[in-house]
């Protein structure tokens, strides 16, 4: 990615910034999220990102930097990086109790289901 060498205004960069951020944070669901990040960012950037989120979430899980190596094809640096990062950085920290939740939600769906089955029942006359 080409970054401009010519600085914007700290009050601009604010200003846009904030933007982005609002952006973000209005974004409904994954598919909505899809077509953002795919009209923004280049595949490499989009993947970089992601693997950037996947050794946060390995390294949560207590995965040994081989693994992740293995895994995601990713360097040791790089991985160090993110975990100065995971102790230190509360965006880290939020995107993993999300991606928490949302498995925790789906094992419980999948109970139910495997309960009550897939089809819609009427428990109430």
């Amino acid at each position: 990615m080409q970054v401009s060498k010519v600085l914007v205004k700290k009050e601009v960069e604010n200003q846009i910034l904030t933007i982005l951020s609002q952006v973000v944070s209005d974004i409904r669901n994954p598919e909505e999220a899809n077509k953002f990040l795919h009209d923004f960012f280049t595949d490499v950037e989009i993947i970089t990102i992601a693997k950037r989120l996947a050794i946060a979430y390995f390294l949560s899980r207590g995965e040994s930097y081989e693994t992740i190596k293995q895994k995601l094809k990713v360097s040791s640096a790089t991985i160090a990086s993110i975990q100065t990062k995971l102790s230190n950085n509360n965006g880290i920290k939020i995107a993993l109790k999300k991606i928490q939740a949302d498995q925790w939600a789906s094992k419980w769906t999948n109970f139910i289901m495997s309960i009550f089955g897939s089809g819609e029942k009427q428990l109430i006359s």
